[in-house]
């Protein structure tokens, strides 16, 4: 009895024992998790189409004409830097026939159809320098030919005016300035030696074919303080290029140079 006594007792003990230090439970971390949205598979969007406006070309001859313009032009002495410009920007490629394509910026003349010619690019040059003109002026070209020399003068005014008297080359040229942006350019089939009265008086006039005299229509569309541009000679001989400047009824004639153009057309 009391061996049981005393077992009884050592265990009530233990009991007691164990309820006042309890086991330690091992500390749980908890650790956030951060949930990545990945995309649902779908469809791709669309390419960006581009229009043919969108999509520049490069222009494969800016090289030559930089290359025409400092050899050819500034080299020989043009130094109005508008002139250099509008040489070094404007297509002149555009302005030729086809089969002269590869020619087109060389230094001479090319042939355009109907006996006319497109000038050498040193001879636009000089004589748009000659004009001196401004932005705003207001030029006549006598001669469009292909519309290379009104484009040129476009470049540097918004007011230009052309006259051509073979109607297939006032037709295709006026086309030609306006399919490359020209628009401002006003093209008219006439007998350039009598002008275009219309527009007068001008700043300056400038005339790509040679007449034996100079007109008198051309002297009096002239403003005051007004510069004319013109080769005078017989066809197919000696030529000069003249400079013309009108202050009040005073005339001042200078000769530049000697040049050869294709003559004016038309009975006067």
């Amino acid at each position: 009895m009391g061996n049981a006594f005393s077992i009884l007792l050592s265990i009530l003990i233990l009991i007691l024992a164990l309820s006042c230090h309890p086991t330690p439970v091992p500390s749980v971390t908890f650790t956030p998790t951060v949930r990545v949205e990945t995309p649902q598979p779908g469809p791709s969007p669309s390419p960006v189409k581009l229009t043919p406006e969108a999509v520049l070309t490069p222009d494969p001859y800016v090289e030559k004409r930089k290359q025409m313009v400092e050899s050819q032009i500034r080299a020989r002495g043009v130094k109005d830097e508008r002139v250099l410009a509008a040489m070094e920007k404007v297509p002149r490629h555009e302005f030729v026939p086809p089969e002269y394509l590869s020619q087109a910026y060389a230094d001479h003349p090319l042939p355009i159809g109907y006996g006319q010619t497109i000038s050498q690019p040193y001879i636009v040059a000089v004589m748009t320098e000659l004009l001196r003109l401004k932005p705003g002026d207001k030029v006549l070209e006598i001669g469009t030919g292909s519309g290379y020399q009104a484009a040129i003068l476009a470049e540097i005014t918004d007011k230009v005016y052309t006259v051509e008297i073979i109607p297939e080359l006032a037709r295709s040229a006026e086309e030609r300035l306006r399919r490359l942006g020209y628009t401002q350019v006003k093209v008219k089939n006439a007998d350039g030696y009598y002008g275009w009265e219309e527009y007068a008086p001008y700043d300056a006039i400038i005339v790509t074919c040679a007449p034996d005299h100079v007109p008198r229509p051309l002297i009096r569309q002239l403003k005051d303080g007004g510069r004319l541009v013109i080769p005078v000679g017989p066809p197919g001989g000696y030529q000069s290029l003249w400079l013309i400047e009108k202050h009040g009824e005073e005339i001042k004639s200078r000769n530049v140079m000697g040049v050869l153009f294709v003559p004016m057309l038309g009975e006067h």
